[in-house]
């Protein structure tokens, strides 16, 4: 397992066919997860496209992620929580000086995930929503009110995916307190070839 430090961020290639499996070794820790079709770029994963096609908001097994495009670029195909965010664009300094009040605030998973990508050509300006592994927002079903609960994540579980093209993947170990009850931990990941039908 690849290991990703608390509050920071990377990013790789993921070629269509391979897997890529994410872990919160200890528990109660949200992950960013961005894709783009390494080909072109401009085609990247699409919160919207993919809620619209599943009429849902909480994926799991079985969900496929889709592009701006509506093309799939991940299936999951195997998940031990259950319950992702799909509905929240990564934290930031914003984040920390709006919501938290922050004087000197971190940069946040939208600036890791910035710096992770920008060997990749991708700028700020082309960071979308991301997949928030484990994070847990409930929505209330009279108001629409969102709340960020503690994730369900147990250490040990994983969700992993499989890419339906090749894929330049964006990672963090999320930085806001909130999204992670209070703490910062890391985040494993690994790339393997696809076993399970």
């Amino acid at each position: 397992m690849n290991r990703i430090e608390p509050r920071s961020g990377t990013a790789f290639r993921l070629n269509k066919g391979q897997t890529l499996t994410v872990r919160d070794p200890n528990g109660e820790q949200v992950a960013d997860l961005l894709a783009y079709n390494a080909n072109d770029t401009a085609e990247v994963l699409s919160s919207g496209r993919t809620l619209d096609y599943a009429s849902r908001i909480f994926l799991t097994t079985g969900d496929p992620l889709y592009s701006n495009r509506s093309n799939i670029m991940l299936d999951i195909i195997h998940d031990d929580v259950g319950r992702h965010d799909f509905l929240l664009t990564p934290c930031s300094k914003d984040t920390f000086r709006i919501i938290y009040g922050d004087q000197s605030p971190h940069h946040g998973c939208f600036g890791n995930l910035k710096t992770a990508l920008a060997p990749y050509d991708i700028s700020a300006d082309e960071i979308p929503v991301a997949f928030n592994c484990f994070m847990n927002v409930t929505v209330d079903g009279e108001t629409g009110e969102l709340s960020v609960e503690p994730p369900k994540s147990k250490a040990g579980d994983t969700i992993r995916f499989k890419a339906q093209m090749d894929l330049i993947i964006g990672l963090t170990a999320c930085s806001a307190p909130q999204s992670n009850n209070g703490s910062f931990k890391p985040i494993e990941y690994e790339i393997g070839e696809e076993h399970i039908r």
